[in-house]
């Protein structure tokens, strides 16, 4: 018998276009078969093997690999940054995160669905033009009331749109406002300076309310059950066809706005097993293998067929130490396991370089992320600690982790090593994928591993979502008073020297105080085809089929 895995790694290139062709994806391989054409097609049909298909098209609800990754390609946002080349990999791009003063919102941003934008001199209103004659998937016309209709769901579903909402201090949907058929604003009681970088996240993309408000009726006002299987959006992409558990198949549309992508098809594989992915792009199955292991990028180094890319990230991967479970309640108890981190170990064992070590509790490539008080490995530092938080002699607890991330295991066991110098034994608790992120929300566990990033680049929207204590992502449990009115006074704050006092001190408080392990910055490493190119890195740490060509 041949598992799943063993036919998937089998499968030649043809045979994953074939299954496409069969779904209904017109490609001249298929049609035509003559040489020039099937050469064609496969120019501009783009195979990614990737651990799992969407599960739902509706960003509110569905957060998986999947749809992230084609999120972009589905829809469009108002804004996007304007790209860069990435400083250690010339052949990659990325957004530009930089601070411009003379800019609007002090960003370098570029129009999307919007073709122009500004702010008013108190900050209390912002305004969009968008674009004219702009259709969705389903040929409607993009109007205010599009983007108006996108946040008044965000309102009433209350789910992922209620911290996007709660983040830029809107309170009623009241708050955005049609000003004419292709005007729309956004009316503050305070000064929020995250706005524009909201409306570059994936977080917030623009739906079509014509084709949603007429499938869903009154049964469905906010067109959920139909985004369970079909997208209905502005972006260069629509979905040809999903099948869970085995494949989705995008194709691009001619009739998009802007620039018309080189990829005219996407096929989307579920290919659960990383080995499986990595032998399918160095057989030339596939064009990209998603979420290798760190040592099967190394691996690609010698490949004639296949090549990576790897890239500063907003990855972030800590431990998530709970405040309020003894002995970790007192700050010295988490410091002392800081002093320990075997950040060298880690990074070329687990990583094999492809990472580097956590200086601030936010991802390093943003603004205003301040690397000054970092931990460097001090065991006896970590002892002296512990002795003084009357603990000499240690103590047992127990280190959670998902069973489902390749890293997670053997940082964990190196991570167990180290504290037993300091005499902390860790019981390892291995946690099965499908219920990991139940008990990471739960904040039982005394310590949990975890890997996350914030989308949006801006240090209040980082620090918020982790350390202010009304967040839901506090997973720590921590609390400190002084730290929630920093961050929250800079979310109200324009003036970016003000802002950057407040976030310091925050990053300084947080720092000292621990309520992580501050372990490491993974990078965001891509494994594609020597003649694919165009890979853009984004700090949703997802591709955008419309970025890629072929070489």
């Amino acid at each position: 018998m041949t598992s799943s895995n063993d036919r998937a790694s089998g499968m030649t290139r043809r045979g994953f276009i074939q299954t496409a062709g069969a779904a209904g994806v017109a490609t001249a391989a298929l049609d035509i078969g003559g040489a020039t054409e099937a050469s064609a097609a496969r120019a501009n049909t783009l195979v990614i093997a990737s651990p799992s298909t969407p599960q739902g098209m509706d960003m509110e609800f569905d957060v998986s690999l999947g749809f992230v990754d084609c999120l972009g390609a589905l829809y469009d946002d108002l804004l996007a940054y304007e790209k860069i080349p990435d400083p250690k990999s010339p052949d990659v791009l990325r957004e530009n995160l930089g601070l411009y003063p003379d800019r609007p919102g002090g960003l370098a941003l570029q129009g999307r669905l919007a073709e122009s934008w500004g702010v008013s001199g108190d900050g209390l209103k912002a305004t969009f033009k968008l674009r004219e004659g702009v259709k969705s998937n389903w040929g409607n016309t993009l109007s205010a009331t599009d983007v108006k209709w996108t946040w008044d769901r965000k309102f009433a579903e209350k789910v992922q749109g209620a911290f996007n909402t709660s983040v830029l201090g809107l309170t009623s949907p009241d708050q955005i406002k049609i000003e004419g058929d292709n005007v729309i604003s956004f009316n503050f009681e305070k000064p929020t300076p995250i706005l524009f970088r909201q409306q570059v996240s994936p977080a917030n993309p623009i739906f079509d309310s014509t084709k949603l408000k007429e499938v869903g009726g009154t049964d469905d006002p906010w067109g959920t059950k139909f985004l369970q299987n079909d997208s209905a959006g502005f972006g260069p992409y629509r979905l040809k066809q999903i099948v869970r558990g085995q494949q989705a198949i995008f194709t691009a549309r001619d009739d998009y706005y802007g620039a018309k992508p080189f990829m005219k098809n996407v096929i989307m594989k579920e290919v659960p097993n990383s080995a499986s992915r990595l032998s399918l792009l160095q057989g030339g199955a596939v064009d990209i293998a998603q979420f290798l292991e760190p040592r099967e990028y190394i691996s690609l180094k010698n490949s004639k067929k296949a090549t990576f890319d790897a890239v500063d990230a907003s990855y972030l991967m800590w431990l998530s130490i709970n405040c309020t479970t003894k002995p970790f309640d007192d700050v010295r108890v988490r410091q002392a396991m800081n002093y320990v981190i075997p950040y060298k170990d880690i990074i070329e064992t687990v990583y094999y370089g492809l990472a580097t070590p956590m200086t601030a509790p936010m991802p390093h490539i943003y603004p205003m992320a301040d690397n000054s008080y970092a931990y460097e490995e001090n065991v006896d530092k970590a002892k002296q600690l512990l002795a003084s938080a009357g603990l000499k002699a240690g103590f047992t607890t127990t280190l959670s982790y998902n069973a489902g991330d390749p890293t997670h295991e053997p940082i964990a066991l190196i991570y167990q090593t180290a504290l037993a110098k300091i005499g902390i034994k860790i019981v390892l608790d291995k946690l099965p994928a499908g219920v990991f992120y139940d008990y990471v929300a739960k904040r039982s566990k005394p310590l949990i591993l975890y890997l996350d990033s914030p989308w949006t680049s801006d240090a209040g929207y980082a620090l918020e979502l982790y350390f202010d204590s009304r967040s839901y992502i506090d997973y720590s449990n921590y609390t400190n008073a002084k730290v929630n009115d920093l961050i929250r006074t800079a979310l109200v704050t324009l003036d970016d020297v003000d802002r950057k006092k407040n976030f310091t001190e925050v990053q300084k408080i947080v720092m000292n105080e621990a309520p992580w392990g501050f372990f490491t910055y993974p990078q965001y490493c891509l494994a594609r085809a020597q003649d694919l190119k165009g890979f853009t890195y984004y700090t949703a740490n997802n591709l955008r089929f419309q970025d890629f060509y072929r070489a």
